[in-house]
């Protein structure tokens, strides 16, 4: 049987703890928040990034575009 136990503790007492930590413990500490924030993160990032102004013909478009200069440039 498990029995769950709760503390209030204050972001500065969690700090003062982690302060405390080998740097081992703090980069497996670390490496749990990585993974624990790494989808919150993902969603952010990619709705930052989202537009409608761009479809796939304009990116095809600017892609030889930007292959046209390169391609004039070796040649020069």
């Amino acid at each position: 049987m498990k029995t769950a136990l709760e503390i209030d503790i204050s972001f500065e007492q969690v700090l003062s703890i982690v302060k405390q930590l080998s740097i081992e413990e703090k980069i497996r500490l670390s490496q749990e928040i990585e993974k624990e924030t790494l989808g919150p993160r993902m969603t952010q990032l990619l709705s930052e990034f989202r537009t409608n102004e761009l479809d796939e013909t304009i990116i095809d478009i600017e892609v030889e575009m930007v292959r046209k200069e390169l391609y004039e440039k070796k040649i020069r």
